[in-house]
């Protein structure tokens, strides 16, 4: 018996064994997602002595089968019998730390750095330090980058001596000669430097970020500005304008676009880490610089920032800063050559109207909003369209819209379908902003329009524009305004208008309820029911469907029954099988 017992304890390890030789990847694959069930069968010990040690051993597979083993033994300290024996699971960890594939690198890094915080301080000096040591002098590039990742989470835990090596590996690692781990090691710097004491982040790390600065390869160099974020956030003020400063200077006219582009894409949170003095006088005329770059993309991104950076300019000098310094170079981007920056622009300039006020926003931002708006791309016609409410809010409706309506008819009446189904879908948003009277005036006809549209998506956009208008405005404003209209289509010459006539009634009855419904529209759609197109009596039916639940039961009965029993005994195959649906619902 005792055998039987000893081959079932045997049995899930076998298949495991089985599964993980089988030429097919799927079924590999499935395995290894099955890791957990089969280490629960094999208990905690059976787990640390048999299953760990193969898996270890047997590292050699398909990236994907790789990368499910990485992210399963993350999770396996449970199953190892904890935090006691968590250092069972770092063999195959540091075998797949070092494979070719970058995201089974990253993978195991990332467990790798979950099963550190998993160690006693002990465990970790025992056994994750070494482990890193080897990783670090690893004779292939591969383990050397995975070590980069691993230092941060486990150096505020160690003792004094170790945390001196640990800095001292890392210094060795910013200065690799393979470029791909001084990339790792400056992608990782920031995060180190947020654990390191303050005298060795200054005697140490700050070297190290100087020169990975300057490297030859701008792909360190950029992402050295990451770092420059969290060294400036941890250092005092002097310490920053002493250590940080000049290598910030120089990353911001660094020969690479690549580099500038980092150091505008950062730049709100290098004005946050570095604090107002230094902002003022050093990153605004840097800032000046990359809105006023040679690359497009440096531009775009830079632009991208105006508001968040002005924003946050200290309040005694902001106003001044922006209209002497900022307010300059946005008026050269305005017409900049490259659509994307325009857009960049579009999509934050209306920000600055709160900051600088009324009389500033009317007399320099006002003709800057209106040339954006007659701009020759959409898309920076619409980002102006989309934050117009923050101007609103400063200027007033009147003035606004006095400018804004040309625009928004220019837009509407484009000869791109795409361009006109884009302004649709801000129209609520702007009778919200304008009013209903303003709305009535100048958009409502604009409105109609659109339902008669050749492009259906339009028509169809329009209808569903009606419905949201509706619910801003009111159904009084929609039975002396809309539905007059939308029952003058339901005798247009065209059967697609009558058919549109049909889809604004069934988005309507929602909006304005079952009176309205019952005495406007519901004789409308009976007399269509008669109608020379098939097309258009299919659609009475589905229509009659769709309004049924929100009329009275009463005029269910005596209006709506009988015209779907017309519909019935209609000659035409598709009208019955909507009437029979309807009828199902009545």
């Amino acid at each position: 018996m005792s055998g039987d017992g000893s081959d079932d304890a045997l049995y899930p390890i076998a298949v495991l064994i089985d599964e993980l030789r089988n030429e097919d990847v799927q079924l590999r694959l499935n395995s290894i997602k099955k890791l957990s069930t089969i280490a629960l069968a094999l208990g905690t010990e059976r787990t640390r002595s048999e299953l760990i040690p193969f898996l270890t051993d047997t590292i050699y597979d398909e990236d994907e089968v790789l990368l499910a083993l990485a992210e399963q033994l993350g999770t396996f300290t449970p199953m190892v019998g904890g935090k006691d024996h968590v250092h069972c699971l770092l063999p195959p960890l540091e075998s797949l730390a070092t494979v070719e594939e970058t995201i089974v690198r990253d993978k195991s890094v990332e467990s790798l750095r979950t099963i550190a915080k998993e160690h006693s301080p002990t465990s970790l000096e025992e056994h994750f330090v070494p482990l890193l040591k080897r990783l670090s002098s690893g004779d292939w590039f591969t383990s050397r980058t995975s070590a980069c990742g691993l230092f941060a989470c486990c150096y505020s835990r160690l003792s004094a001596p170790l945390k001196g090596e640990l800095r001292s590996m890392f210094r060795s690692l910013c200065q690799d000669d393979t470029p791909m781990v001084r990339r790792a090691a400056s992608g990782k710097l920031g995060e180190f430097s947020k654990v390191v004491e303050v005298e060795y982040l200054k005697a140490d790390l700050v070297p190290m970020f100087v020169n990975l600065a300057q490297d030859e390869q701008d792909s360190v160099r950029l992402l050295a500005v990451e770092a420059c974020v969290s060294i400036a956030e941890t250092l005092s003020k002097e310490d920053v304008e002493q250590l940080v400063m000049p290598t910030l200077r120089q990353c911001s006219e660094d020969k690479s676009w690549r580099v500038r582009y980092m150091v505008a894409d950062k730049f709100t949170l290098l004005q946050t880490a570095v604090g107002p003095e230094i902002t003022k006088t050093d990153l605004v005329p840097a800032f000046q610089n990359l809105l006023k770059d040679c690359e497009a993309e440096v531009r775009a991104a830079a632009a991208q920032k105006i508001k968040d950076f002005c924003l946050g300019l200290d309040k005694s000098v902001q106003e001044q800063t922006i209209m002497n310094h900022i307010l300059p170079c946005v008026k050269e981007l305005v017409t900049d050559g490259n659509q994307h920056v325009k857009s960049a622009l579009a999509s934050v300039i209306m920000g600055l109207s709160p900051v600088l006020g009324k009389d500033h926003t009317v007399e320099h931002l006002l003709p800057l909003f209106l040339t954006q708006l007659r701009d020759e791309h959409p898309e920076v016609r619409l980002n102006i369209i989309s934050n117009l409410e923050c101007v609103n809010e400063v200027i007033g409706i009147q003035q606004l819209s006095q400018s804004l309506l040309p625009a928004i008819v220019q837009l509407a009446e484009d000869s791109k379908w795409r361009v006109r189904l884009a302004i649709i879908e801000y129209m609520p948003l702007l009778a919200g902003q304008l009013g209903v009277e303003f709305f009535d005036e100048k958009l409502n006809s604009l409105c109609m329009t659109w339902l008669i549209d050749h492009v259906y998506a339009i028509r169809e956009a329009a209808t569903t524009n009606l419905k949201k208008l509706v619910e801003k405005f009111g159904a009084e404003w929609a039975k002396t305004t809309v539905i007059p209209k939308v029952i003058a289509m339901s005798r247009d010459q065209n059967y697609l208008h009558r058919m549109t006539c049909l889809f604004c009634i069934a988005v309507l009855a929602e909006s304005c309820g079952a009176e309205v419904t019952e005495r406007l529209l519901l004789p409308t759609v009976v007399s269509m029911a008669g109608d020379g197109v098939a097309n258009v009596r299919f659609n009475v039916a589905k229509t009659l469907h769709h309004i049924a639940s929100i009329l009275p039961a009463s005029a269910t009965q005596s209006q709506v029954k009988p015209c779907i029993d017309k519909l019935n005994s209609d000659a035409d195959f598709d009208v019955r099988y909507y009437a029979a649906e309807a009828a199902l619902a009545c």
